[in-house]
């Protein structure tokens, strides 16, 4: 699997209740993100990258 990386600009307060979060159930940001996408529907249609 070749890794992408993404940026993405959120509040400070956001950031800091997935930091906490993410303490407390011992995972990264990363993982939480990960899990999220995974949640996430499926589109009707394949983009570009798989």
């Amino acid at each position: 699997m070749k890794n992408k990386r993404l940026n993405c600009r959120i509040t400070d307060r956001r950031y800091y209740k997935l930091l906490l979060l993410s303490t407390e159930l011992d995972r990264t940001i990363s993982s939480m993100v990960d899990e999220w996408i995974d949640s996430l529907p499926e589109p009707k249609s394949k983009c570009h990258g798989e």
